[in-house]
């Protein structure tokens, strides 16, 4: 207990396929036992969760770097068993239990704080988290939080603690506060900065606290349930006044159950809602390729199958163009004055169809100098032809003088 670090072990660890929801890890307060934690083991797997908990010592609360390699092993844990079959996973801590381990495994899942697990391990357990508990918590970081603790009668397991050991507890404080009250302040605020960022989630929260609890504050409590809920969360707040400071279970065990199975319920549709709206996504993906892809093909099939142009012949009973028949694949002329294309067997691609318009538009200029181009009917009415006619300048006397005399 009054070490760092800390355990951790499967409260109950069955194979899935019998109908088992997910898991629910348990950040045990400190000085508890296995067998203090049974009962809550009991209750999850009553309602078809496994359960892995998670014991932390003492001392890090006040160090939580010395908590970081159980947090690992948490986390590594949790891969094992969310790669062999993915499933919901949900947060549930106990009095001091986000201080002394909690958050240290929020932060690594966040990439806050360095660890050597791989980023995609981390996002697998970040996207399987669906839902948070906190009974008898969280309680607020402060310098006489120890001191409180220490002397709390469910730690030293008598109603009132000796006077010398109130003197001891009270003189460790003294000397935290003057060694570190800087660094407590700071991680006081990174500790609930940590806890209110889990609002990104998209989880709920269900929050179980008492007035008769004097180390976890109601109206710190309250506060927390507040903030959450401004920031978007979906939080369910269960007060009582007669239960003691972890102990709102033993009190009232049908309340309790009712409050925990609706969020274990929540928390199981949470996940299912993510895992339709990634197969969602997937699919939109996929068509998007397909779209693009088709056309594609489509162009390389025109393409292929195309033996290209047959090939132009120029005619003309003008001296400015030649009058043989030199060009590859020549059709017969038809009026003088006109360039047709060659009346061959019809090429396999469609000269109407996407591919073919503009590969005319591209090889075929739209003016030529002193000519006109403009499409005429065809001869077989089996393709097209174009003409191509010059245009009519104005009367020149002396050229119509020249020609006269030759």
């Amino acid at each position: 207990m009054w070490g760092f670090g800390g355990r951790y072990y499967w409260g109950r660890k069955e194979r899935r396929s019998d109908g088992t929801e997910g898991i629910v890890v348990v950040f045990a307060w400190m000085s508890s036992e296995e067998k203090h934690l049974k009962s809550y083991v009991q209750l999850y797997s009553s309602l078809g969760w496994n359960s892995l908990v998670c014991h932390s010592q003492f001392l890090n609360m006040f160090f939580p770097e010395k908590a970081t390699a159980l947090a690992t092993d948490i986390i590594n844990e949790l891969v094992q068993e969310l790669k062999v079959k993915p499933c919901p996973v949900v947060f549930a801590s106990f009095s001091g239990g986000p201080k002394a381990c909690m958050y240290q495994v929020l932060q690594i899942i966040e990439g806050i704080c360095e660890s050597k697990l791989n980023l995609d391990d981390c996002r697998l357990v970040r996207d399987c988290i669906s839902g948070h508990i906190y009974d008898s918590s969280p309680v607020d970081f402060t310098s006489d939080l120890g001191t409180k603790f220490v002397l709390h009668p469910t730690v030293l397991k008598m109603s009132h603690p000796p006077r010398v050991a109130s003197w001891v507890a009270h003189g460790i404080a003294s000397g935290l506060d003057a060694l570190f009250l800087n660094r407590f302040e700071s991680q006081r605020a990174e500790y609930w900065q940590t806890l209110y960022s889990t609002v990104g989630m998209k989880a709920p929260y269900l929050i179980l606290c008492s007035e008769n609890d004097d180390l976890a504050p109601y109206q710190v409590i309250c506060n927390f349930a507040e903030r959450l809920r401004e920031l978007g969360a979906d939080v369910k707040l269960v007060k009582w006044n007669g239960s003691p400071h972890v102990g709102h279970y033993r009190h009232y065990p049908v309340d309790y159950k009712a409050a925990v199975t609706e969020l274990l319920g929540k928390a199981a549709g949470v996940y299912s809602q993510r895992i339709r709206q990634r197969e969602g996504e997937s699919l939109c993906v996929q068509a998007g390729h397909d779209d693009v892809v088709e056309p594609i093909n489509s162009l390389r099939k025109a393409a292929g199958a195309s033996n290209g142009f047959r090939g132009v012949m120029l005619a003309s009973s003008d001296d400015l163009l030649p009058t043989s028949t030199e060009y590859y694949g020549v059709g017969s002329v038809q009026d003088e004055g006109l360039i047709h294309l060659s009346d061959a067997p019809t090429p396999t691609m469609n000269a109407h169809g996407v591919l073919g318009q503009v590969l005319f538009d591209i090889c075929v200029p739209k003016n030529i100098e002193n000519w006109d181009i403009k499409s005429s009917s065809s001869l077989n009415g089996n393709g097209r032809s174009f003409s191509f006619r010059r245009r009519q300048a104005p009367l020149n006397p002396i050229k119509c003088i020249r020609r006269s005399r030759l």
